[in-house]
């Protein structure tokens, strides 16, 4: 995994440091916010109580439900 660059009271950051720190956090802000789509399913979120061979189904119903939201064609 990518973490982002730490600052010390010794060593602060670097311009170009500060701004991959950015990039990473707009990246991540995007994933945190699919993840609450698909939890608002509640697929993620609980117990899934049905037949397991159809989960896999489901999860890419319900992602393609939230990418076609995200693409503004809902």
């Amino acid at each position: 995994s990518i973490t982002p660059h730490k600052v010390t009271r010794a060593r602060p950051l670097t311009p170009e440091e500060r701004q991959e720190n950015r990039a990473l956090a707009s990246t991540r802000l995007r994933v945190e916010h699919v993840i609450r789509r698909l939890k608002i399913f509640r697929v993620l979120k609980d117990v899934y109580r049905h037949r397991r061979r159809r989960f896999a189904l489901r999860v890419n119903l319900i992602a393609a439900v939230c990418n076609h939201t995200i693409a503004g064609t809902a």
